[in-house]
């Protein structure tokens, strides 16, 4: 079947030479059983017309695209894992697939995980469990529905392997996942730039991502533009970790090779969602002194962006780096607002008041224990929805004296304008995704090779994202 028009290939990171990746051919597989096909993202980036048997041979045996990256390349980077650096890692069990231009004109990689061995599997397989895709998916899903700026799961295929894992029942059924993504640059690569004292690729990897990401750099050069990119890296990062506050995120695993330079949240291993409001959640077993916690996350993702800066400091003074890192802390706040006002469906006021609201907020979630996805559904549209909330099964609560502040100042920013809700809201439970539903989900296929509770779960999340984009008059900077 002919490429569709929409079709935009586009393959840059190639062109910057063999100091950035290496060349790697894919793994072969016994079985191709398609699990998930994001049509509606294969239509944004003119891949929808492809027929399942073209479908196969891109994104199951990994048959180049046309004009796009061939061979496949696996990305070089370094990065600190769990504070600790690591010169030993880069692109162990995924690469870069194609990159192409979605119809915003963006440019969005194709980047595969369980793809076989690269240079930098090290002891590993280069393999993915179905669960773990299963479980990115599911994550990508439903951050995407919240209004997180996130990649997409693009394709997931069984692969029909018997893999052992030490941290799931074994053997267990194996996956190659496509996601699709604003950027695999990460702050890591970067660092091992730096680690090389390599100025000199640092200038062309800082051109590279001025060119394809944040063209409005053109103007600048050298110094300036290195701190542009990174003031650029900055904000972006702020307003990515006050998007998973607002959604009751934790991504698990903050490592600098887990964040990139457009702020996009990508690579769910052990992610959970918050079931109530607790600052020292934790989602990884291993994160034994709670480093990646749910409430430590802003701090995570300012210590990585010091870290990218620190790589930066071979092109760029420290000084110009600094004043440039000290741009998170405001827009963190600005993004938490934006996030939370969203998701509540609320209109902004004096900055400083509304702070204090969240404040009130917050604090209220971790002190009742209340639901956290429940007082969301409940009090979407702010005030307008008191009747509703006090009828649902968390009314009790919202009729407590420590619950008035957060009550006055919902009702103080309720929408002139506000109407009626969508459909969803008007159901008594919202759509949640806590790990109780997500093993669930798992334990029907693992079990019966029953897949309808997954298409049912990714059915209700649609749901949800259409409510929220139905009710939201703005959507959040970034979240297309």
């Amino acid at each position: 079947m002919p490429f569709s028009a929409r079709y935009r290939p586009d393959p840059l990171f190639a062109e910057l030479g063999p100091e950035f990746a290496d060349p790697v051919a894919a793994a072969r597989f016994p079985q191709h059983i398609l699990r998930r096909r994001n049509q509606a993202w294969a239509a944004r980036v003119g891949l929808d017309t492809l027929d399942d048997a073209e479908w196969e041979a891109h994104f199951a045996r990994f048959e180049p695209l046309p004009r796009n990256v061939n061979p496949p390349l696996a990305m070089r980077y370094h990065g600190h894992q769990f504070r600790t650096y690591n010169p030993e890692i880069g692109d162990g069990r995924g690469f870069l697939f194609a990159q192409l231009r979605d119809d915003a004109g963006r440019l969005l990689d194709l980047g595969t995980k369980g793809s076989g061995q690269t240079p930098y599997s090290r002891f590993g397989d280069g393999r993915l469990t179905l669960k773990g895709g299963v479980r990115e998916v599911l994550a990508a899903e439903m951050l995407e529905a919240l209004g997180v700026y996130t990649s997409k799961a693009f394709s997931l295929y069984e692969t029909g392997e018997a893999l052992t894992r030490g941290d799931e029942p074994s053997p267990t059924r194996s996956a190659v996942l496509v996601r699709l993504s604003h950027s695999h640059i990460r702050f890591g690569t970067f660092q091992r730039l730096a680690f090389f004292e390599r100025p000199d690729l640092i200038h062309t990897l800082i051109e590279h991502c001025a060119a394809a990401y944040y063209p409005q750099l053109a103007a600048l050069g050298g110094e300036a533009r290195a701190a542009a990119l990174f003031g650029e890296a900055v904000e972006a990062s702020a307003r990515l970790a006050a998007s998973w506050m607002g959604a009751g995120f934790v991504h698990g695993v903050l490592n600098t090779d887990n964040l990139n330079i457009t702020g996009e949240s990508f690579d769910y291993g052990p992610w959970r969602f918050l079931p109530t409001s607790d600052p020292a959640f934790t989602a990884a077993y291993f994160d034994e002194t709670g480093l990646y916690a749910f409430g430590r996350q802003p701090e995570a993702v300012s210590w990585a962006l010091a870290q990218f800066g620190g790589a930066l400091t071979l092109v760029c003074p420290a000084s110009a780096l600094e004043a440039e890192l000290a741009r998170f802390a405001p827009a963190y706040q600005r993004g938490l607002r934006a996030h939370v006002f969203r998701r509540l469906a609320l209109s902004e006021g004096a900055f400083e008041a509304d702070m204090a609201f969240l404040t009130a907020l917050f604090g209220w979630l971790t002190e009742s224990q209340a639901g956290w996805d429940q007082f969301f559904h409940d009090w979407h549209g702010g005030g307008a929805s008191a009747a509703r909330a006090a009828a649902g099964p968390q009314g009790a609560r919202y009729a407590e004296p420590g619950f008035a502040p957060v009550r006055e100042g919902l009702e103080a920013r309720t929408r002139a304008d506000a109407g009626a809700l969508p459909a969803y809201f008007g159901r008594a439970a919202p759509v949640s995704l806590v790990i109780d539903e997500v093993e669930a989900v798992w334990a029907a296929i693992a079990e019966r090779d029953d897949w309808a509770p997954f298409e049912a779960k990714l059915a209700d999340i649609a749901l949800l994202r259409e409510a929220l984009g139905m009710s939201c008059h703005q959507p959040v900077a970034g979240a297309a």
